[in-house]
């Protein structure tokens, strides 16, 4: 059997190690078919084969997907079959390169484009005082994002053959006044040394010790739900989702009290009569928190005068029934 990888071209090599796993098989023949295949006026249907990039590198382990992307090489047939990885004739290139800055306005119309975008700008930042370069010591996550950006409007690619600098397809011609900010969106790709650094690190294995690889997001909706429920979680004291003991009434409360502090029954009965009077409004006002506070200045003598009461009146009933028997 023919090894898998060999000192030769190690993206021709991954390639190869793709072809023996079922999954990267799979979805990359998913992606290069409609990538490659022309239409009657276009070279490809662009919209299918960005959506069929999406699933390959949402789906196959990073192991195969980052091989064939983040390759290491040392001549230009290695380097040339890096950039072609994603087939940059459909997915990458077009007629006409657009402003920078228009592309990033469109990217951000469509909501997987804006979060991925959001998440390369975040994980990929550059900090020249980090060992890394990277602000977040992360070079996964850095080649995660990079990553998702692939099959959007976005889609950034290898410039050329001779060197690591990626950019989207766009540049800064009829920026006007906005060149200066046209040049630094572009430069965050052209010239970002954490992205640099995190795809040199994969392709020579300097990474496995350091910034273990980890799965890409299954979907951006599924990232974005999973973001919206951490922060709602840190938020649901401010939104009133949890329910709040203190919203109990009144008199519920004070049988809790009475019952810890005296271990003696409370009569129901009672506490069902005071909710249906704290009910009744005078003058378009409440008065359930005026009947709570004087039910806590009531006397204890109070609650045993209602049971003494009630004897009372069943021997009196029983005396007069006594009599009437007699008579």
């Amino acid at each position: 059997v023919e090894p898998v990888l060999s000192k030769g071209n190690n993206c021709l090599d991954a390639a190869k190690a793709c072809n023996l796993n079922d999954t990267c098989k799979r979805f990359r023949s998913a992606y290069i078919t409609p990538c490659t295949s022309s239409t009657s006026n276009e070279i490809c249907n662009k919209r299918k084969c960005h959506k069929a990039l999406r699933l390959f590198f949402d789906k196959v382990p990073p192991k195969h997907s980052y091989g064939m992307l983040f390759c290491s090489c040392r001549d230009v047939a290695c380097t040339e079959r890096r950039r072609q990885t994603i087939v940059p004739v459909c997915s990458y290139e077009d007629r006409e390169k657009p402003n920078c800055l228009n592309l990033q306005e469109s990217c951000k119309k469509n909501y997987i484009c804006r979060s991925r975008l959001a998440d390369f700008f975040t994980n990929c930042q550059p900090e020249s005082r980090s060992v890394s370069s990277c602000l977040k010591e992360n070079y996964a996550d850095c080649l995660l994002a990079y990553s998702g950006l692939i099959g959007t409007v976005m889609t950034p690619n290898y410039i050329d053959s001779n060197s690591l600098s990626v950019a989207p397809w766009c540049d800064c011609s009829n920026s006007g006044n906005d060149i200066d900010e046209c040049q630094k969106f572009l430069n965050f790709f052209q010239d970002n040394t954490c992205l640099k650094n995190a795809i040199q690190a994969f392709g020579n294995g300097t990474d496995v010790n350091v910034w273990q690889p980890i799965l890409p997001v299954q979907t951006t909706t599924a990232t974005t739900t999973t973001a919206s429920r951490l922060k709602n979680t840190g938020s649901e004291t401010t939104n009133n989702e949890i329910p709040n003991h203190n919203d109990s009434p009144a008199c519920a409360n004070l049988q809790a009290q009475k019952k810890r502090k005296s271990n003696e029954s409370v009569d129901t009965e009672l506490c069902l009569n005071e909710n249906a009077i704290g009910k009744d409004n005078t003058a378009g006002v409440s008065t359930s928190h005026i009947s709570s506070e004087n039910s806590l200045a009531l006397p204890r003598s109070f609650y045993l005068s209602t049971p003494l009461t009630l004897m009372t009146l069943a021997l009196s009933l029983c005396l007069f029934l006594s009599s009437s028997v007699v008579l």
